[in-house]
């Protein structure tokens, strides 16, 4: 019974369910550039460029190493494919085939597009278990059940136990669940960042880059300095350079932010286990035997696990467990549309302009930019989150809808009301000026509180609290804060108030683009 074994882009790994008990004789399996998923959101010239390239190489390896069949078609073809659903049509009309098996994919919309396959093709469809995830749904929607507000914490020890990470017997190493503490540490001048990993592009990468430039010339981005891994052997390659080389500093300084310094000592190995090309459990078992090594203390080590084997696996549960009425999540009623400075870094605010920058030069910027810079401005002027949502998406090599769209309605946007995130994460110039050295060569003076050449956002945080007063009041996080604001004079909040609607409605000026 020859089957056709479908691959999406987000799955490049041997160890796919979708390819487990291959007949390589007669199965054939499927990989395709889509059009529509390269525009669905206009995605970053850099995210295409790798998963195009990680997909090409990948889809080698399988024809090459494994003697699969192999059926790949490119954006290239004289007759490219629009959707999944055309591509696998045209194959099954290529192919006698008797069942299609493909791994659950990992965003909501693409799991309704190949729930309808069946019925169309006539064709019995299998959509296994996506066995690279730690957590399978069924595990997540247990230990969720009957919990109003659920709580990382809670089930990243749940998840320490289950796979004895960092434990000594029951109990966790050191003594202490979570250091994150102790890893808030502020940036130094002395910083000597090594350099985050570097591959040189090779023609498969290169004829991607072309074909980007060619189909996708008016997405964010530039192509220049592409140097990912496209292929597991690389991609472990760059998990063994963050290992040695930045991971004994990433606790102390994960959340530091210097200008010019977009790497800094994070891992950047998101993009690879988002796609397949690194497995969660081998990224964890190498820094913990780093710790055991002495060679990363455990507040890293910690820090980097906490990442991977609760966050990550945290969000993902959320999505699966929530959508597809999580998306249109919009607590504050936010309205306002996103600023244009977003897509090109044209702002006198340092901290956003060097952000923006980063995030089109690199495809990448780390979570403190993404959710106290970033973020945390969309969430003080009230931006839409749909349109927050699509921006993230596009824009990061690593963003997948499951992983972007909790980290940035629960995270960032508190969209969902506190579902994940037991307080909105606002704050005013003051954290950003303690966690980065970008105030310092800002237009706006960061000591100020009020007036033209004021933070904005110090005046914009209590400005966000006041107006949702109503929904936040009675928040045990934020009370301290409203305390604080009832203290002021009537003439301090008469200026938060005027300063705010004068900056809110300059973003609302389409002939005033900077702001």
């Amino acid at each position: 019974m020859p089957a056709l074994r479908v691959v999406l882009g987000d799955q490049l790994s041997n160890e796919i369910s979708s390819l487990n008990n291959i007949d390589a004789e007669n199965d054939i399996v499927l990989i395709c550039e889509v059009f529509a998923e390269a525009t669905y959101v206009k995605h970053h010239k850099k995210k295409i460029a790798f998963l195009f390239s990680a997909m090409r190489h990948f889809s080698e390896e399988l024809r090459n190493k494994k003697k699969y069949q192999v059926e790949y078609f490119r954006l290239s073809d004289p007759e490219p494919m629009s959707s999944f659903t055309q591509a696998v049509e045209k194959t099954l009309a290529n192919h006698k085939i008797d069942e299609i098996i493909v791994t659950s994919p990992g965003e909501y919309r693409v799991l309704t597009e190949i729930n309808g396959w069946q019925e169309l093709f006539g064709v019995p469809v299998d959509i296994r278990e996506d066995d690279r995830f730690l957590c399978n749904q069924f595990e997540f929607r247990k230990w969720s059940k009957d919990r109003k507000n659920l709580r990382m914490e809670y089930f990243y020890r749940e998840m320490r136990k289950k796979y004895s990470i960092l434990m000594d017997g029951d109990q966790p190493v050191g003594g202490k669940w979570n250091f994150d503490i102790e890893n808030r540490k502020s940036p130094n001048s002395n910083f000597d960042v090594p350099e985050t990993f570097s591959s040189e592009p090779d023609k498969v990468t290169l004829d991607v880059m072309k074909l980007v430039e060619d189909k996708f010339s008016d997405h964010m981005g530039v192509l220049s300095g592409f140097h990912f891994a496209v292929n597991a052997t690389q991609a472990k390659l760059a998990l063994t350079q963050f290992i040695d080389e930045r991971l004994k500093y990433f606790g102390d300084f994960q959340d530091a932010m210097i200008q010019g310094e977009p790497w800094m000592y994070h891992s950047h190995i998101g993009l690879y286990l988002n796609c397949g090309l690194l497995s969660p459990l081998e990224c964890i078992q190498a820094a913990e035997q780093a710790y055991h090594d002495n060679h990363a203390p455990l507040n890293a080590v910690e820090g980097f696990i906490r990442q991977i084997l609760g966050w990550r696996e945290f969000v993902r549960g959320i999505y699966w467990s929530e959508m597809p009425d999580y998306a249109a999540l919009n607590f504050f009623e936010a309205k306002r549309e996103l600023p244009a400075f977003y897509w090109d870094a044209d702002t006198k605010m340092n901290c956003l302009h060097q952000s923006v920058k980063e995030t089109s030069q690199n495809a990448y910027a780390h979570h403190i930019q993404r959710l106290m810079v970033l973020g945390n401005f969309a969430l003080l002027t009230g931006i839409n989150p749909a349109q927050v949502n699509a921006w993230f998406l596009s824009v990061y090599v690593d963003a997948f809808e499951w992983v972007e769209l909790p980290n940035v309605s629960g995270m960032a946007l508190f969209a969902d009301g506190g579902y994940l995130a037991s307080k909105p994460y606002a704050a005013g110039g003051g954290y950003i000026n303690k966690m980065s050295n970008y105030c310092k060569g800002c237009s706006y003076n960061v000591t100020k509180k009020n007036g033209p050449d004021a933070c904005p956002f110090n005046y914009l945080y209590w400005d966000f609290l006041k107006r949702n007063r109503n929904k936040l009041g009675n928040n045990h996080r934020v009370g301290m804060m409203y305390k604080v604001y009832d203290r002021m004079s009537d003439e301090k909040k008469e200026l938060i108030a005027e300063d705010s609607d004068k900056f809110l409605a300059s973003l609302d000026d389409n002939t005033n683009p900077k702001h």
